[in-house]
């Protein structure tokens, strides 16, 4: 217990020198430069009490006095707006200090004042801060506090990150002090207020949440701690602290979050039937899968209703835990979606098992809107209570089991990692049962965002971006064929087309045109009742070549059936190109991704 202790210490401090600590750090600085000298030490204090409360206790304390998942946020938010207006005016800063001066003789007694408020505003900060937090933690809040072993390592994460964000919060006030003796002290404080206030309004609005989605999918390698984390030392306390070790492990007997997977060959992408079943059989039966248990809503199914393992006897499943915080699930999604789209047909189920690492992450409302922006179209089911996740003995954010057609576990994947590996394993459990994938493989690429590629964008009025003129909810008539090239990353409708929040459906000689800069474009289509209709596509003014076509497009037509993910460009290597899409009425478009 001891060396899991020293190594939560040296996380938590890895941590607060991590890109997940932005969005808490202009607020860390502002309200650290201001007040009296006790103030820096009431701020750290604070959040890393409310940073640990959150981890071992606040699920149970929301649940037991019937707050909605939110509210810890909201509170956020209203200390951070109303300290930020308390510095604004001078006056009202005044009046809120005197009553929690009093708060100071809790604290230490070597003079100066602000020790109470710092402690209120960094409990807010706490609320925010608690995303960061890494897989050390994930057996944490997988157990009860009562178990008595989860305390101390929450603490000692607490703890280390505590004592970087001390030094930091010192050293934003020295420069501050500097400033202030230059004799811009009043200008500071305006402008370290409205520090404070922006903070609060990222948080309401979830910008918090989506810089940590960004740094998931576009800085690659950005976790300080992910080595320490993922040691087998650390792993192996984990599951003294847990109390019970996985279930499921790979035929290797290790197991981590760095992508450690079942024994496998990797198959070509052109393996024969042959091969793929001689790569079956070298898959071990790990044991009967354990059943959806303990489950909230479901997302994703006919008209949200449950999914069960012997609804799906016959097929191959995939059983995805993550959830929408998760910076190491944000960039296995991209894989999950392409062997969605390319394997559903030939008896592939993928389930993701949203498993909250934290209380927020519970609300079915954020569970839907991070399906929607990360544009999945498998079946999702909230697991709030962990049940699945103890009935398979998880111990990880991501972690994938495949179950064969019979019902057995054959593959269990942790980390991210391993796709080829894992896409094996795919393919050759859909041939041995009897599915005919061999010599076929797809998906030929995967969406893999770099910093040039062109970001990815909704067709319907919700979160749709990079638009010219559109697109508006309703009947419209965008007017004819686009005739000059729009601006790069820039999206043009043309004709008559229906739009809802989710779906654009083509009405008459419907058009998209779009500046775009990648090396795969792929477009989420569907046709109704699955009748097959034709998009013709076009690069650059000409019907594309069959060697820049995606992997869905014939003759430079791609021909819609069903409601999936088509590839329509593959070009040889990322370039800047100009797509148009022609779609026969009735289509109905969703999203755009490049990769």
């Amino acid at each position: 217990m001891l060396v899991l202790i020293g190594f939560a210490v040296l996380a938590g401090a890895g941590t607060a020198l991590s890109p997940c600590v932005l969005p808490v750090l202009p607020a860390l600085l502002s309200a650290s430069a201001l007040g009296g000298r006790r103030r820096p030490l009431g701020i750290v204090l604070g959040l890393s009490v409310t940073f640990t409360v959150t981890i071992v206790f606040l699920s149970s304390v929301i649940d037991g006095v019937g707050l909605g998942q939110n509210a810890v946020r909201y509170l956020a938010v209203a200390v951070l707006l109303v300290f930020g207006v308390a510095l604004m005016l001078p006056e009202v800063s005044a009046r809120i200090e005197a009553p929690l001066s009093r708060l100071a003789r809790f604290g230490p007694r070597s003079g100066g004042d602000g020790f109470g408020s710092g402690v209120l505003v960094g409990g807010a900060l706490g609320f925010v801060y608690t995303p960061c937090a890494g897989p050390i933690l994930a057996a944490v809040v997988s157990v009860s506090a009562a178990s008595g072993r989860t305390l101390p390592v929450a603490l000692a994460y607490s703890a280390g990150s505590a004592a970087v964000l001390l030094v930091l919060a010192l050293g934003g006030r020295r420069l501050s002090a500097r400033v202030r003796r230059a004799g811009h002290g009043a200008g500071l404080q305006r402008l370290l207020a409205a520090v404070m206030i922006v903070t609060g309004i990222a948080i309401v609005t979830n910008l918090d949440l989506t810089f940590t989605k960004f740094v998931a999918k576009d800085i690659p390698n950005v976790s300080l701690t992910a080595g320490l984390e993922c040691s087998s030392a650390v792993t192996e306390r984990l599951h003294d602290v847990t109390g019970h070790r996985p279930k499921f492990t790979p035929a290797n007997g290790t197991s981590s979050c760095n992508g450690t997977s079942s024994t496998v060959r990797t198959a070509a992408p052109g393996a024969s039937q042959a091969t793929l079943l001689a790569a079956a059989q070298a898959l071990p039966a790990l044991g009967a899968a354990p059943e959806f248990t303990g489950t909230q809503e479901w997302f994703n199914t006919n008209r949200g209703r449950a999914l069960s393992l012997p609804s799906l006897r016959g097929r191959v499943v995939l059983v995805d835990f993550w959830t929408y915080t998760c910076i190491n699930c944000i960039r296995t999604l991209p894989y999950l979606k392409a062997w969605d789209a390319a394997y559903r047909p030939d008896g592939l189920t993928i389930v993701g098992v949203e498993t909250p690492e934290f209380a927020f992450e519970k609300d079915a409302g954020n569970v839907r809107a991070a399906i929607g922006q990360f544009g999945l179209r498998y079946p999702v089911v909230q697991d709030n209570q962990m049940g699945t996740w103890n009935a398979y003995g998880n111990q990880y954010w991501p972690a994938d089991y495949l179950i064969d057609a019979k019902g057995q576990v054959r593959y269990a994947a942790f980390g991210e990692g391993d796709y080829a590996k894992t896409e094996t394993a795919i393919r050759a459990l859909l041939a041995e049962k009897g599915s005919s994938v061999g010599g076929r493989g797809r998906p030929r690429g995967v969406v893999v965002p770099s910093h040039r590629t062109t970001p990815e964008t909704y067709v319907g009025t919700a979160r749709a971006e990079g638009w010219l003129h559109g697109p508006k909810a309703g009947l419209h008539d965008y007017g004819g064929p686009v005739t000059a090239d729009p601006a790069l990353n820039q999206f043009v409708l043309s004709g008559r087309w229906q739009i809802a929040e989710q779906p654009a459906t083509a009405v008459a000689s419907a058009g998209i045109d779009v500046e775009f800069e990648a090396r795969h474009v792929y477009l989420v289509l569907s046709s109704p009742h699955e009748r097959p209709l034709p998009v013709q596509v076009l690069l650059d003014g000409r019907p594309i070549k069959a060697s820049e076509a995606g992997a869905d497009v014939r003759g430079g037509v791609a021909t819609v059936r069903r409601q999936r993910l088509y590839s329509l460009v593959s070009l040889p290597r990322e370039r800047r190109g100009h797509l148009s899409l022609r779609l026969a009425p009735g289509l109905s478009a969703y999203a755009f991704t490049f990769g």
